[in-house]
């Protein structure tokens, strides 16, 4: 667990700097970047992460801008059911899967 992140609401009491916590894994760094509302930033961290929870967030990423066709693929790549709940909900769940590392 991040020692700074305990839970969701402490991530996002941080969305108030202006620059996230560099000690910060690169997936936290996207999830922030998403949160405060620069997709690139977030997308340029993401297909960078090899690795499943970078091709999650990645799907994520594109489900967000709307092309789920791109989105299903990421998705597969990350071992993850295609989601039904909602942007905000998905965000949570794969912050806190990161916090929870």
């Amino acid at each position: 667990m991040m020692p700074d992140q305990k839970n969701y609401e402490d991530f996002k009491s941080t969305l108030l700097h202006k620059k996230p916590d560099s000690a910060w894994p690169e997936a936290l760094k996207s999830l922030w970047y998403d949160a405060k509302g620069d997709w690139k930033a977030s997308h340029d961290i993401a297909q960078e992460l090899h690795n499943d929870i970078g091709s999650w967030i990645h799907a994520y990423l594109h489900r967000k801008e709307g092309d789920e066709y791109n989105a299903g693929y990421w998705y597969r790549r990350a071992n993850q059911e295609f989601p039904e709940i909602s942007l905000e909900e998905e965000h949570r769940k794969i912050t806190e899967f990161v916090i929870g590392i």
